[in-house]
C-alpha cells in the first residue's frame, strides 16, 4: 500500500522545504523527498557556505589593510583548510536546522531518489529499497546544477564547478574563471582576496551582464584595480588539462587566440535544471529542460506543481522560497481553505545580490531596459564618497542609482555597488512592491549616520535636489 499525503514536495532546497512548511502550517499532511541533504544546494553547497567563504576573505582583506584604520597587524596569513572547515560547519549547522524544522512541523521526510509515476504519485528509491507515495498534490522542486563545458568536464582536480571551488584540495596559484555572473564573480573575488592570480573571461561585452551598464563598468574597474584580469567579449576555445596545470586557448575580443597556462579553472557558465529522470516527460510542458508553470506554479497536469530553479528564472533562492509559499497557498485554496489568498509572483520586484568586493545589488529595470520599454526616465546617482558613514567605515567606493518614470514618478529600478548594498536593496524592493513614487521616498526620514542615506540622496538627485554633492 502506498503511503498517502495531501502534499508531497520533491526536493528540499529553499523552495521545497519552505513550500513543505507552509503546507504544514495550513493543516495539510505533508511529506518531503530528498535524495542528498535537507536544505538542497543553497544551504549545503550554494548561497550560505559561499557567503561564509567570502566573509573569511573579507576579514583577511581588512587585516591586511589594518593600517588604513590606525591598527597594526603583522604576519597575517590565510589558512585555506580552516576557512573551508568553517564554511562547511556553517552549512552543517543550517542542515541540522532544517531537520529540526521538519520535525517541528510534523513533515514526513523520505530520503531517496524520487521519481514521478503520475501527476500525484511517485516512488522513492533508497538503500532500504523502494517505497510508493501518493498525494492529492505534488510540488516538484528539484533545482538545478552547474552547466559543464562540453570539451572539459569538471574533475574536482583542475577543472572545478562551484561545488569543487567550495572545498578545494589546494589553493590555486593562477585561476581562470569562465563566466562573470554572480557565481563566477564571487569566486573570483574570494580567490583573489586569498592570494590567487585570477583571470575572468566573459563572452559578452561586460561583466555581470544582467546588471545596469554603469554597475558593470564600475565593477570591472574595481576588480582590475584589485589585480584581477578581466577579458570581456572573449571565449575559451579549448582546455588541455594536465596533471600540473591547464593550457587554455582564449579567443580575445580582437579575434586572436592566445594560449595561457593556469593552475585551475572554475566553470560558471550557467545552470541546467534537474528535470531528467524525474518522470516528467508526459506530465509537464518543458522548455530547454525547465518546467513551464502558471503564475501560481501549476503545470499542465492537474495536481502537479513546480517551483524554483527547475522552472523559468531568475534562478534565485529567495524567488524559489516565494514560489513555494504561493504554490502551498494555492493548493490549500483548491483543497477548500477559504482563509488563504495567494498572489502570483511579480518577477519585476525580485532583488538580485552579488557578494563580491565591492558588493552589487539591484531590483527592477536597468536604465537601458526602462528606455527600451518606452519609459521616459529620470535617473539619480549618489556616490559613497559623499556619505559620512561610508567614509567613517573606510568604504568610500561605490554608488547608488535610481530610475524613475518621468511622467508618473514610479520607481522603475534601483542599482547599487559598494559596501553592504546587499542589505540596503530591500528598502527599494519594499518600495517597488508598494508601488511607491519619488514623492514617498523623498518624504521618508532616513536615519543618520547610515549608508541608507545614499538611497535618499539618489532619489533627490533624480530630481535635481541632492543635498550632499
Amino acid at each position: 500500500m502506498a503511503e498517502k499525503y495531501d502534499v508531497i514536495v520533491l526536493g528540499s532546497g529553499p523552495g521545497g522545504y519552505v513550500a513543505a512548511i507552509r503546507c504544514a502550517q495550513l493543516g495539510l499532511k505533508t511529506a518531503i523527498v530528498e535524495r542528498e541533504l535537507l536544505g538542497g544546494i543553497c544551504l549545503n553547497w550554494g548561497c550560505i557556505p559561499t557567503k561564509a567563504l567570502l566573509r573569511s576573505a573579507e576579514i583577511f582583506h581588512y587585516m591586511q589593510n589594518a593600517g588604513d584604520y590606525g591598527l597594526k597587524a603583522k604576519e597575517i596569513e590565510a589558512d585555506l583548510d580552516a576557512v573551508v572547515k568553517r564554511s562547511r560547519g556553517v552549512a552543517k549547522q543550517l542542515n541540522q536546522g532544517i531537520t529540526h524544522l521538519m520535525k517541528k512541523n510534523k513533515i514526513a521526510v523520505h530520503m531517496g531518489e524520487g521519481r514521478l509515476t503520475g501527476p500525484t504519485s511517485l516512488t522513492v528509491k533508497s538503500e532500504k529499497g523502494e517505497e510508493k507515495l501518493e498525494a492529492r498534490h505534488v510540488i516538484v522542486a528539484t533545482g538545478a546544477r552547474a552547466r559543464e563545458l562540453p570539451f572539459a568536464k569538471s574533475d574536482g582536480e583542475r577543472v572545478w564547478t562551484y561545488r569543487h571551488a567550495m572545498t578545494p584540495k589546494e589553493m590555486p596559484s593562477k585561476l581562470l574563471v569562465i563566466g562573470s555572473g554572480a557565481i563566477g564573480i564571487e569566486f573570483a573575488s574570494f580567490y583573489n582576496d586569498m592570494g590567487a592570480d585570477v583571470t575572468v573571461v566573459e563572452m559578452l561585452d561586460r561583466v555581470v551582464p544582467v546588471e545596469d551598464e554603469e554597475i558593470s563598468a564600475f565593477l570591472a574597474k574595481s576588480l582590475t584595480k584589485q589585480g584581477i584580469t578581466i577579458q570581456t567579449g572573449a571565449g575559451v576555445e579549448g582546455l588541455e588539462v594536465g596533471t600540473k596545470g591547464i593550457a587554455a586557448r582564449i579567443k580575445g575580443s580582437d579575434g586572436k587566440i592566445a594560449e595561457t597556462e593556469f593552475s585551475h579553472v572554475i566553470v560558471a557558465i550557467g545552470i541546467v535544471a534537474n528535470t531528467e529522470e524525474v518522470g516528467l516527460e508526459k506530465l509537464a510542458e518543458m522548455d530547454r529542460g525547465f518546467i513551464q508553470i502558471d503564475p501560481y506554479g501549476r503545470t499542465k497536469s492537474k495536481g502537479l506543481w513546480a517551483i524554483g530553479d527547475c522552472t523559468p528564472g531568475p534562478w534565485l533562492a529567495h524567488k524559489a522560497s516565494h514560489e513555494g509559499v504561493t504554490a502551498a497557498e494555492a493548493i490549500a485554496q483548491e483543497l477548500g481553505n477559504k482563509e488563504v489568498h495567494p498572489h502570483p509572483l511579480d518577477r519585476a520586484n525580485i532583488p538580485g545580490c552579488t557578494y563580491c568586493h565591492p558588493q552589487i545589488a539591484s531590483v527592477g529595470l536597468t536604465e537601458a531596459k526602462a528606455k527600451a520599454d518606452g519609459h521616459q526616465v529620470r535617473v539619480g546617482s549618489f556616490p559613497f564618497i559623499g556619505n559620512g558613514k561610508a567614509i567613517a567605515l573606510g568604504e568610500a567606493e561605490g554608488f547608488v542609482k535610481t530610475v524613475f518614470d518621468a511622467k508618473t514618478g514610479e520607481l522603475l529600478g534601483a542599482h547599487m555597488i559598494g559596501a553592504e548594498v546587499t542589505e540596503l536593496i530591500q528598502g527599494y524592493t519594499v518600495g517597488k512592491q508598494l508601488e511607491t513614487t519619488e514623492a514617498e521616498l523623498m518624504q521618508t526620514v532616513f536615519p543618520h549616520p547610515t549608508l541608507s542615506e545614499m538611497m535618499h540622496e539618489s532619489v533627490l538627485a533624480a530630481y535635481d535636489r541632492a543635498l550632499h554633492i
